[in-house]
């Protein structure tokens, strides 16, 4: 799929250029050499942002004016080429797919599709509901775009609510006129949120019972299960119109303390992705491996989706996946990734020995210095 990639000026890779073998290449060096900062630039011709929570400023080398990172890309990728600047002077971001600037930054999303492993995504276990909640917009806005058109709507009705909200905190006024200030956004928040409910229940639905084998595939001796909570969960249909409604009473409950708090309280963007071990929640009574196994899976179901989306695999980053997991837990996960169909594979680790008997396949390239040999 990745056949060459150029960054300019990304964190500590001033200039680099990679030719990508069909296979995928194995990227060798010490910690602080900037393998991840490859796997980053990569990434962010998916996501157009850092998957590590920078902000696009930065990741700018220091220094420099901004950074751009390009591509040739071959099929199942839907462009020739992707290229993304950004400038830190102007602070703009651009986006060119075949050569042409796209008006809209959210047409160039997933122009590289990817699939990112790394030991930081135990916080997708271990962190707070705003993980997993970012990890189901990503999952599902790159693969269904009535799905990003939804989070893209709500996210804009949500952002003028709260404005109102706070405003109201600062001047206030009588008890109708503000009611009426914020209740106009509920409409657009219903009816774009009761979308990404049923998107994101429908998502756990299919993919619970594999979620579960798989972490009993790579290890877990203990039941692990999926739940999706939030208010429109007393809704068992999908019926969207049920959904609706239940959120409109959910916003109208909650309108009287989010007057005094100044922000809204309820709604998709505080909805929670429950990991269960045993029934109780995985982030509080779960072993470190054992969130890390059910992270792990939950990529994996990530990438699965992917699959089904593009009809082939995506692109796997793997950022020294198994560094925090004992020999068999990684065999085993290795060889899950090899029955559902590894595709091209970049894979960055401290020293040759770490790479897997899977993947010493892979060309090799040495990373010091944000310099590839």
């Amino acid at each position: 799929m990745l056949h060459t990639l150029v960054v300019r000026d990304f964190r500590n890779l001033a200039a680099l250029d990679l030719t990508v073998d069909a296979a995928g290449v194995a990227i060798v060096g010490d910690n602080g050499y900037g393998k991840t900062n490859l796997l980053e630039a990569v990434a962010y011709l998916r996501l157009l942002r850092s998957w590590r929570g920078a902000r696009d400023a930065d990741v700018v080398r220091f220094g420099a004016a901004g950074f751009h990172v390009r591509a040739t890309l071959q099929s199942p990728a839907r462009v020739h080429t992707a290229a993304l600047g950004f400038e830190r002077a102007t602070r703009r971001k651009r986006a060119l797919l075949d050569g042409v600037e796209q008006s809209r930054l959210s047409d160039a999303l997933g122009a590289l599709p990817s699939v990112c492993f790394s030991p930081a995504d135990v916080a997708l276990v271990a962190g707070g509901p705003g993980e997993r909640r970012r990890f189901l917009d990503v999952a599902l806005a790159l693969t269904n775009e009535a799905y990003l058109h939804a989070l893209q709507v709500y996210r804009g009705a949500l952002a003028r609510r709260n404005a109102a909200l706070r405003e109201l905190q600062r001047q206030p006024r009588g008890v109708h006129d503000a009611t009426a200030r914020v209740a106009v956004w509920e409409p657009a928040l219903a009816e774009h949120g009761a979308t990404l409910v049923q998107a994101r229940r429908a998502w756990v639905r299919e993919h619970a019972e594999p979620f579960g084998a798989l972490c009993a595939a790579i290890g877990e001796a203990n039941s692990v299960s999926l739940r999706y909570q939030g208010p429109a969960e007393q809704v068992t249909s999908d019926d969207l119109g049920a959904m609706r409604d239940a959120l409109l009473t959910a916003f109208e409950a909650q309108r009287a303390t989010e007057l005094r708090r100044g922000v809204t309280l309820v709604g998709p963007h505080r909805d929670e992705l429950q990991l269960l071990l045993g029934g109780r929640e995985l982030r509080t009574f779960g072993s470190a491996g054992q969130q890390r196994t059910a992270a792990i899976a939950l990529r994996m179901r990530e990438c699965a989706t992917v699959r089904a989306f593009l009809g082939a695999p995506p692109l796997l980053l793997l950022d020294d996946p198994f560094a925090e997991l004992d020999l068999k837990r990684a065999q085993a996960i290795l060889s899950l990734l090899d029955a559902e169909g590894i595709g091209q594979v970049l894979l960055a680790v401290p020293r040759a020995e770490d790479i897997p008997a899977a993947f010493t396949r892979l060309p090799r390239r040495t990373m010091r210095d944000g310099v590839l040999s």
